[in-house]
Order: structure tokens, then sequence, then C-alpha cells
């Protein structure tokens, strides 16, 4: 089993920063193998991608925060990170971490229990 624990959300005004953190209940040689992502459900929407980071990171972002959000790891501290700058209403939203783990042949996924990230306007 992996835990996963977000934090760092919070209320913050357009045009504001925040830095979300997951740190993981596993080493850091084992976390170093995790693919790893932060996903954003807004009230009344699906769950989507905001950024991913994988175990060679590489990184990857959804259309609506390119430019303005930026993932990064810390494997020495089973830790991820999403440094989400110029703010907008519409970031509002639950944001999740997640680690795709590896198992064998396949990939199993975990999640975090979310942090509410509030922007106003």
């Amino acid at each position: 089993q992996v835990q996963l624990v977000e934090s760092g959300g919070g209320l913050v005004q357009a045009g504001g920063s925040l830095r979300l953190s997951c740190v993981a209940s596993v080493s850091g040689d084992i976390f170093s193998s995790f693919d790893m992502g932060w996903y954003r459900q807004a009230p009344g929407k699906r769950r989507e991608l905001a950024a991913i980071i994988s175990s060679r990171y590489s990184t990857n972002y959804a259309d609506s925060v390119k430019g303005r959000f930026s993932v990064s790891r810390d494997n020495t501290k089973s830790t991820v990170y999403l440094q989400m700058n110029s703010l907008k209403p519409e970031d509002t939203a639950v944001y999740y971490c997640s680690a795709e783990v590896p198992r064998g042949w396949r990939q199993e996924t975990y999640w975090g229990q979310g942090t509410q990230v509030t922007v106003s306007s």
C-alpha cells in the first residue's frame, strides 16, 4: 500500500501563487520508480489531469495550465510538488496527487485525499 498526503491548498486571489506538496509513504528509492501526477476536480465536473512527471523526470501539462504551473519532484523526500502561478478563478478545484506504482507487468494507481484550492476574483 502507498499512502499519499497532499498539502498546500488554500484561498488565494486571482494572479496569486500556491505550491502544493504530496508526500508518499515509501522510501525515496521506491518513490523514484513512480510516475506522479496532479489532477483536479471542480464542482460538477470530471476529474482532469493538470500535470504529470515521470520517474525519468519528463513532464506533461494540460493546455489550460501550461506556462503557469510547474511540476517537480524530490525523490530524497518522496515528494512531488505543483507550483501554481498566475492563478485564475477557473483553477478552483480539489487537487489530487496520484502515483503510478509498478507491479510487475502492470501499474497500480494510488490517490491522495485531495487538497482544496480556491481562487477568488
